[in-house]
């Protein structure tokens, strides 16, 4: 029999618990597909004594995951603690020096470190590999390093983190404020300790800017990622998005532009016949152009147990069966640092606003827009109830510069009741 390949798994929560199941329960099929068995050897974690629901006592227990990192019967360390520096950052470079490739779901520590660390590894002539970091049980990093790899990537969109959709999927369905709908998530425990994470659209920016690094061939830049969360979305927006034939979604796009790399994870309206319009609940979905496939659309569980686990297993399988590629692609001393574009390429924009109901307000507002470049290509007005008069925009195709510009000469007027909404309608 073949020389088993041996893991070293340092996390022990839902995602390497499922990974020990994996093992354990394919054991068989596992060394059919990867022409050699799949074992684990050691493992890690905070507190030994925790009940996990699997039985780990035929596994070596190291309380320090460096220690573990550098064991001589660890061939690939698993790293599924989390955590952008610390134990996590400690523990990948100990078992890179020490010659071990690296399996990891740790987006927030390959945004920010991602670059040094595969340098690293190329020095070694190790790999890291990281589908389970991004969108889940979707093999897209797979996708775009295979069966992509012929192709200049020419966008990449997706709803990468399931919390904020469920949340924006249950105030379109049920009716719930954001305030509602965000309590519910938290309560089936959805939401992030650190709810900014995944609110904050930070959590699925990381995801993004390794997204970027292989469809593009540049170095992860997480900093420069236009970020904007789901926490000023109403339910108004929800209501009135659908009644023009749209839904908001949390949506990551990058794309290279003439001005360097866009990226940005906000909230946008994508039509609701679109894909990314019919996406519901926490599933995750990520679209990407090419100039030879044109356009593919890849859907699946974006967290969980299984999910993840089968991520990071798949990459296990890989580096079983002796299927090695650089980190995000190809040599990492030869990803191109990108300037971040500083503006986005033109769109359209939904606008909402309440004006003081009094004569002249709306043609006040139109003559602004207009000063700035602006067109409205449709408008309608909701209520008749004095003294306010919401008030719904739908531009032509605008720059975000040139609105922000618009959006502050407002604020000089005295028609306005509040701040204006402003929310980008991405072509899908």
């Amino acid at each position: 029999m073949s020389t088993p390949l041996r893991l070293g798994i340092a996390g022990l929560g839902t995602v390497g618990v499922g990974v020990v199941r994996i093992v354990r329960t394919h054991a068989e099929m596992l060394t059919a597909r990867c022409g050699r068995p799949v074992e684990i050897t050691a493992v890690s974690a905070r507190d030994r004594s925790k009940d996990r629901g699997i039985g780990l006592s035929g596994y070596t227990w190291c309380d320090d995951p460096v220690a573990l990192a550098v064991r001589e019967d660890v061939d690939v360390f698993v790293e599924l603690m989390g955590g952008s520096d610390g134990a996590a950052k400690q523990a990948t470079e100990a078992a890179l020096a020490a010659g071990k490739d690296v399996v990891t779901a740790n987006k927030a520590m390959l945004a920010l470190h991602g670059q040094a660390l595969a340098e690293k590894a190329e020095a070694r002539g190790r790999v890291i590999r990281f589908e389970a970091a991004v969108a889940g049980g979707i093999p897209v990093v797979k996708a775009l390093t295979e069966g992509l790899a012929a192709n200049r990537v020419t966008r990449v969109m997706g709803v990468m983190n399931g919390t904020c959709n469920y949340i924006l999927t249950r105030m379109e369905k049920a009716g719930l404020t954001y305030e509602e709908a965000f309590a519910e998530a938290d309560g089936l425990g959805y939401v992030e300790a650190d709810p900014t994470l995944d609110i904050g659209g930070i959590d699925a920016g990381h995801k993004l800017a390794l997204l970027s690094a292989v469809a593009f061939g540049a170095r992860p830049d997480f900093d420069g990622i236009r970020l904007e969360g789901i926490d000023k979305v109403s339910i108004e927006d929800i209501h009135q998005a659908a009644d023009m034939g749209f839904r908001i979604k949390l949506l990551g796009v990058s794309q290279r532009t003439a001005r360097g790399l866009e990226q940005r994870m906000q909230p946008c309206l994508v039509p609701a016949s679109s894909p990314l319009g019919q996406l519901e609940g926490g599933t995750n979905m990520v679209v990407i152009e090419g100039d030879a496939v044109e356009q593919i659309v890849l859907r699946g569980p974006g967290a969980g147990e299984g999910p993840t686990a089968s991520a990071v297993m798949g990459d296990v399988c890989d580096l079983a069966r002796g299927y090695r590629v650089p980190t995000f692609g190809q040599p990492a001393d030869q990803l191109e640092t990108v300037p971040a574009a500083k503006s986005s390429l033109p769109a359209p924009f939904y606008l909402r606003m309440t004006l003081k109901d009094k004569p002249g307000a709306l043609a006040q507002i139109a003559t602004i827009l207009g000063a700035s470049g602006i067109s409205i290509d449709r408008m309608r007005q909701y209520g008749d109830s004095e003294p306010e008069a919401p008030v719904l925009i739908v531009t032509h195709k605008t720059t975000r510069d040139a609105l922000d510009e618009a959006l502050g000469s407002m604020a000089g007027t005295d028609v306005l009741v509040s701040t204006p909404v402003a929310l980008r309608i991405e072509e899908v």
